[in-house]
């Protein structure tokens, strides 16, 4: 009789889904004229950063990456109005440590595949959840996904969380609660048809106070 073999004692699965599960994920809620200021304060709070950061346009790549470099903090952007080859050298500089902060946008994300990233923040929600589980995906299981979600943008966290099957934590960050007379529990309107949902919430962080900022990169037509 042939000896047997031993079996896995846990399968693994490689869906985008089952990764963005097992992958750590936490969520803030922010003001789109806040959000520049809060990602100052995360880089400069954490001990080690090597960040992507996903943007809508490409313009609001650019004046993120000059906005951090003017805050002494080294930061490239890509995307498709740039050469090929200045694109891939941001690539490398980032995989071997040059670069602390790569922006780039969803389209350029996928062909840099960018090693070693400790935090993906989704600067905005993408209009397709399936670009969300992508950048997920990007870390490999080993990073933090970080998301911004504004007022305005609680549609798109609803779908993403449907495709996904599961509910994004929420944290605080010190310098940008809300605001006293605000009810903090009590989320922003949902859009209708969309059935509203209790979110769980993990342990409030607070890691530094905020940063005033009055500069935002401005909107256009996404890529």
């Amino acid at each position: 009789m042939p000896e047997q073999t031993e079996q896995p004692t846990e399968k693994i699965y490689y869906d985008p889904i089952s990764i963005a599960k097992r992958t750590q994920q936490k969520l803030y809620r922010v003001a789109d004229c806040d959000k520049v200021a809060m990602l100052v304060q995360i880089i400069k709070s954490s001990d080690e950063i090597h960040m992507a950061v996903i943007t809508k346009t490409k313009r609001e790549a650019d004046a993120l990456s000059v906005y951090l470099k003017n805050q002494d903090i080294n930061a490239a952007s890509v995307h498709g109005s740039k050469r090929v080859q200045e694109n891939e050298a941001a690539g490398k500089a980032f995989d071997e440590g040059e670069l602390a902060v790569l922006i780039t946008t969803d389209m350029i994300l996928q062909s840099l595949e960018l090693l070693h990233i400790t935090h993906m923040v989704s600067f905005s929600l993408p209009s397709e959840p399936e670009h969300y589980l992508n950048r997920v995906g990007c870390l490999n299981e080993r990073g933090e996904a970080i998301a911004f979600v504004s007022e305005e943008q609680e549609v798109e966290l609803i779908d993403i969380e449907r495709v996904m099957r599961h509910e994004i934590p929420e944290e605080e960050l010190e310098g940008f609660e809300p605001s006293p007379e605000s009810d903090a529990d009590t989320p922003p309107k949902r859009a209708k048809n969309q059935k509203k949902k209790p979110r769980h919430r993990k342990q409030k962080r607070k890691t530094g106070s905020k940063e005033k900022d009055n500069v935002r990169p401005e909107d256009e037509k996404t890529e």
